[in-house]
């Protein structure tokens, strides 16, 4: 039963019950119900509001209190009819919790280490040796063979119009249209057989035949210039998410250490991960 699913019974008795009425200085340990000895508290209330769909939270207070209400005593009530749980369930509920409360210490390590001092660091370490890199600003004829990139380098060479011969006989047809012009690009922008042609070409002239696996290139670099180098603030969430990884990774690797920690399983056939038949 999905947890939408689940709801509509309670929801539906909502409508001719009344919730309990409390006194001020509730908290989430407040018992709301007992079911056979078992206390639902307030804050169980709230963490499966919290879960809900927005469709649900967007239901007014009365309406959705006695739902989760009834949704919890319902739950409770059946959850105590199975006395006996199945390996997989079992499993399933220990998995829930260890994902649960890792992601609770995942959030305290991002926390304390994602500060403006620590992404100042981890920018100046970036750029502490980094020397200036070049963008070009170049065009491109592609066609299938060699020889037609010859033909085409011979009509460039007597004088012919590169943007005008991009835009009848280019097969990309993205940058043909536009006369073959790509742009301005840095390193690892493109594959290495073009870029290392663009890197080694002389500014305005053409430059090839250069064979890809996209097919024969004539290059004409336009321009060069030092690329700006980005500012912390282009760069925070890309740097953010660098700082968290580092954070965790290195308090994973302290926790481990201090762990006693057996891996009985490293010997086991992967296969076995296949076979469900074990958790039934």
């Amino acid at each position: 039963m999905t947890k939408r699913s689940a709801f509509w019974p309670a929801l539906a008795l909502a409508a001719t019950l009344s919730g309990p009425v409390f006194a001020e200085g509730e908290t989430a340990d407040t018992v709301v119900a007992t079911v056979n000895g078992t206390q639902i508290t307030l804050g169980h209330m709230i963490a499966l509001r919290e879960s809900l769909p927005p469709e649900y939270q967007q239901l007014p207070d009365d309406v959705l209190f006695k739902g989760i209400f009834e949704q919890l005593i319902q739950q409770e009530v059946l959850a105590q009819s199975v006395p006996d749980l199945r390996p997989r369930a079992l499993a399933t509920i220990d998995n829930n919790k260890r994902g649960l409360v890792s992601g609770i210490a995942i959030e305290a390590i991002v926390k304390d280490a994602v500060t403006d001092a620590a992404l100042q660091a981890a920018y100046d370490a970036r750029f502490k040796d980094a020397k200036p890199q070049s963008e070009y600003n170049a065009a491109h004829i592609l066609v299938a063979t060699e020889e037609e990139a010859k033909a085409i380098k011979a009509e460039l060479d007597a004088g012919g119009d590169f943007a005008e011969i991009a835009k009848a006989k280019s097969t990309d047809t993205g940058s043909g249209a536009n006369g073959g012009d790509l742009g301005w690009f840095g390193l690892g922008m493109m594959v290495k057989p073009f870029e290392d042609a663009v890197v080694a070409a002389k500014v305005g002239e053409v430059a090839g035949p250069i064979k890809t696996d996209f097919g024969w290139h004539l290059i004409l670099v336009k321009e060069t210039r030092v690329a700006e180098k980005p500012t912390l603030d282009q760069l925070r969430d890309e740097l953010a998410t660098e700082v968290e990884n580092a954070a965790i990774n290195a308090r994973i690797e302290d926790l481990t250490k201090e762990a006693t920690v057996t891996r009985e399983g490293e010997g086991l056939d992967p296969a076995l991960l296949k076979n469900s038949a074990l958790i039934d």
